[in-house]
């Protein structure tokens, strides 16, 4: 299938997506629950392209579609830089920052496509959260649930990549988020602390621990160094 990204054709084999095609054309396409290893989920919409299609039996047009879940089709020409598109992925980046306590560390991956699509400081205050302690019970892992997107990235990456299946979504709306085991942390779940979970985040909700965290843990509970 031959699909124009941009105005630059590239060929794609048959089951491609759109953001398949518009990676082969080098094309930047803003995403957020996307990780390459995992099932595309279309969950986050930051994706957004528009695309034209060849007219088939007299039907063509142009719409506004989610790169990640969307199948390529021959004949396709994709809009990588479409206004609409890019504002909708604007507007919902803009809500999932409005969201955190604190702007996200400049490494993360949301902070990244934040800059990219221009957006800065949230401009409507979000819901204030309950605080809630960070969740370091785990050797190696720490989790700070109110970094936490609801992307569902970590889930897939245990589910999928790994075949943990330790954590879980749970809630729905503001309420929403990301448990291990039965709520009762990374250590009492089926956790084999791989690290897939903390490689996919891109807020820095799950994080590993350094050495140096590790040292200084193990220093307090009476060892040595």
């Amino acid at each position: 299938m031959r699909v124009a990204i941009d105005g630059i054709e590239v060929e794609v084999a048959p089951g491609a997506t759109v953001l398949d095609a518009a990676r082969a054309a080098d094309r930047w396409v803003p995403t957020l629950c996307y990780d390459e290893r995992q099932d595309p989920f279309g969950a986050c919409r930051v994706c957004l392209v528009a695309s034209e299609v060849a007219p088939v039996g007299g039907v063509g047009g142009r719409a506004v579609i989610p790169a990640c879940t969307t199948p390529a089709r021959d004949g396709m020409a994709i809009d990588t830089q479409d206004p609409t598109a890019r504002r909708v992925a604007g507007a919902v980046v803009e809500l999932v920052l409005s969201e955190l306590p604190e702007p996200p560390a400049p490494h993360t991956e949301l902070a990244q496509v934040a800059q990219r699509l221009g957006v800065g400081e949230p401009r409507w205050p979000g819901k204030v959260h309950e605080p809630r302690p960070v969740d370091d019970r785990h050797p190696y892992l720490s989790f700070r649930h109110e970094l936490c997107i609801s992307c569902g990235r970590c889930v897939r990456a245990c589910d999928e990549i790994q075949g943990a299946f330790a954590l879980t979504a749970t809630g729905r709306g503001f309420h929403s988020g990301i448990t291990a085991g039965l709520d009762s942390g990374f250590e009492d779940s089926t956790c084999v602390s791989c690290g897939a979970c903390a490689d996919t985040c891109p807020t820095d909700a799950i994080t590993e621990h350094t050495l140096l965290d590790m040292a200084s843990a193990y220093t307090e509970r009476g060892g040595t160094t």
